[in-house]
């Protein structure tokens, strides 16, 4: 929340500090000082040129690690707003790109957004469109990061990036002396925030060192040429995965006078195709629609760099013809719209390029995914597996608690599929009729599977960052699944029961019958009651829940003693009772298995937190 609150006010915070530095005397000094930094030029030693490079890749890395902390502990302090905010996505293009928008603006990872995207669509709960729409929003949240590195840059009498970066010490304390997890995520922001600071200042010293040279100047100012820069932009964008490094890099040697704002533009553009990578490394390895996915990030960024760039041509083109002497840029535009501000100008052109990208592309989504569809067709003769995940995807722990969530909503899904079969097999004992057994056998390998390939996935995700609360849940979903799985395999029992009756062509009674179908209505009740209660920690239906549980172990005492009142009546065969009583047994059981699903929601509850 701390980002968003940030977005929302750093606004007014840059525009009162423009004013403060707007009079004329604080211009002067300045634009003076700024002239001075580039004229004033000489020749470094070796000694000082290694010093500047060393020193812009320590930035660099502080930087990069300040990105990768302010991202982690965001993630976890804003988990559950995250796991509501994407459980919002619907088929509203609008509703996506703000969803987007907003879960970047929080993570400040446009590519953790674009990977979570792409285990949305392998796991089938996310369509092309909306994935598409997030995505666009992606691009419009990311640019946080770049207003954020203008907003230090503001020359004043104390550096605001000087004042900024003494919450990395504050920070610090707090996650020193804190207990509480929260209050140490929170530290962990207030540090990475600050490290930014830190790395930025680095940054801008070792490139105001080499501002001083006038053959690096020179060397720079060669590399004119627009698709040049875009592909170097892009380049090394891909190799540290980090289109928000790029920029706020690009912003510092425009700030610095090292490079044009024409060519910081351009770089910029092409950061933006650079940070495509991460997404269509994650699309590789993944299903059709994951391919695809990947695509449409690829091509709403080119396109974008496309249309901007011949725009700029237009105008360069257009302008030369009228007037020779003055050729508009955009660099000029943003110059003349924000004066005396090159981190602004750039930072802003940022947003405003992603923002009229989103708008040119939001009404031919359709049209990106029909092409991306047929660029990437379904596979031919491609046989579905046998068993899948249905809401779980390895893209999906890139976000912890995203991934929390889908692990929550793949044992729900579980619980289904036992409380299915559970259900079938009562069905096929009281009718014989096995017109439906091969679906039955179909979940139970399902069963079989999950109850596997859970475990093996929540083992991954407690490794990552992730807040007390996610982690006591993931706790306990190994008993949870192991329980769910019993319960497969008692429904499976109860088939073998059945089979035994159809081989010696026997049969239970109508009263028998009548018995076990309230037997499964009590625990389909309970069934209901104990997934209300593990959704939604709801201690009032794990209470109903053991009432019901209760009721069951009532009735199945019952049932056993009328079966013995019919076997001593000659109403009921011995071969037919033991089938009926192991039904019983084994039915009592299952409803003790899903009493202890509810259970693991106990130390959840806010009474017991």
């Amino acid at each position: 929340m701390f980002c968003i609150v940030f977005v929302k006010s750093f606004y007014k915070v840059e525009y009162l500090l423009y004013n403060v530095c707007s009079n004329k005397k604080t211009m002067e000094s300045i634009s003076l000082k700024r002239h001075a930094r580039r004229a004033n030029t000489y020749n470094m030693t070796p000694v000082q040129i290694a010093t500047a490079v060393l020193t812009l890749i320590a930035g660099i890395g502080i930087f990069l690690i300040a990105c990768t902390m302010m991202s982690a502990n965001l993630e976890s302090v804003s988990s559950n707003k995250l796991k509501k905010l994407f459980a919002r996505t619907s088929k509203s293009k609008l509703m996506g790109v703000g969803i987007g928008t907003v879960a970047t603006a929080a993570i400040q990872s446009s590519g953790a957004t674009s990977v979570m995207v792409i285990g949305f669509v392998n796991a089938g709960i996310m369509s092309l469109m909306q994935a598409a729409t997030v995505i666009y929003g992606a691009n419009i949240g990311t640019t946080i990061t770049g207003q954020i590195t203008a907003l230090g840059m503001f020359e004043n009498t104390i550096s605001t990036g000087v004042v900024f970066s003494t919450f990395a010490g504050i920070g610090a304390f707090v996650m020193a002396f804190a207990k509480k997890d929260v209050v140490k995520k929170v530290g962990g922001i207030l540090a990475g925030f600050g490290m930014l600071f830190v790395g930025l200042d680095m940054m801008s010293g070792s490139m105001g060192d080499f501002a001083k040279m006038e053959a690096v100047k020179n060397f720079l100012a060669l590399i004119k040429n627009p698709i040049l820069l875009v592909l170097i932009g892009a380049v090394f964008t891909a190799i540290i995965q980090s289109s928000s490094v790029m920029t706020s890099v690009a912003i510092t040697m425009v700030f610095t006078g090292l490079i044009t704002l024409d060519q910081g533009i351009y770089l910029t553009m092409g950061s933006n195709i650079g940070s495509c990578v991460v997404a269509i490394i994650a699309g590789i390895t993944s299903s059709t629609n994951a391919k695809r996915t990947a695509l449409i990030h690829l091509f709403f960024n080119v396109s974008g760099v496309v249309v901007f760039m011949i725009v700029a041509m237009m105008m360069r083109e257009i302008s030369k013809a009228v007037n020779p002497a003055k050729v508009i840029t955009f660099g000029w535009l943003f110059e003349k719209i924000f004066p005396g501000a090159p981190q602004t100008q750039l930072a802003m052109f940022h947003t405003i390029f992603n923002v009229l990208t989103v708008l040119f592309m939001l009404p031919l989504t359709n049209l990106l995914v029909k092409f991306v569809t047929k660029i990437v067709p379904e596979k031919k003769n491609a046989a579905e597996p046998q068993e899948k995940f249905f809401y779980i995807d390895e893209h999906l722990l890139s976000t912890p608690p995203i991934a929390v969530a889908q692990t929550k909503n793949e044992i729900v899904n579980m619980a289904e599929i036992a409380m299915h079969n559970f259900d079938k097999a009562c069905d096929v004992i009281c009718t014989l009729d096995y017109t439906d057994i091969d679906n039955f056998r179909k979940n139970e390998n399902e069963l079989n599977f999950l109850n596997k390939e859970i475990a093996r996935f929540v083992v991954k995700l407690s490794n990552l960052e992730l807040n007390d609360k996610d982690h006591i849940y993931l706790s306990s979903t190994f008993h949870t699944i192991s329980d769910l799985e019993r319960v497969g395999d008692y429904a499976e029992n109860i088939i073998e029961y059945a089979d035994k009756l159809k081989n010696s062509d026997q049969k239970f009674s109508d009263v028998a019958v009548s018995e076990i179908r309230r037997l499964q209505q009590l625990i389909d009740d309970l069934f209901q009651k104990v997934m209300k209660a593990y959704v939604n920690v709801d201690m009032r239906s794990y209470t109903e829940a053991n009432e019901i549980e209760e009721t069951i172990d009532a009735f199945t005492e019952e049932m056993e003693q009328n079966h013995i009142n019919r076997m001593r009546e000659n109403l009921c065969t011995p071969d037919v009772g033991a089938q009926y009583l192991s039904l019983t047994s084994d039915s009592e059981r299952i409803a003790d298995h899903f009493i202890n699903v509810a259970k693991s929601i106990k130390d959840l509850s806010p009474k017991t937190e």
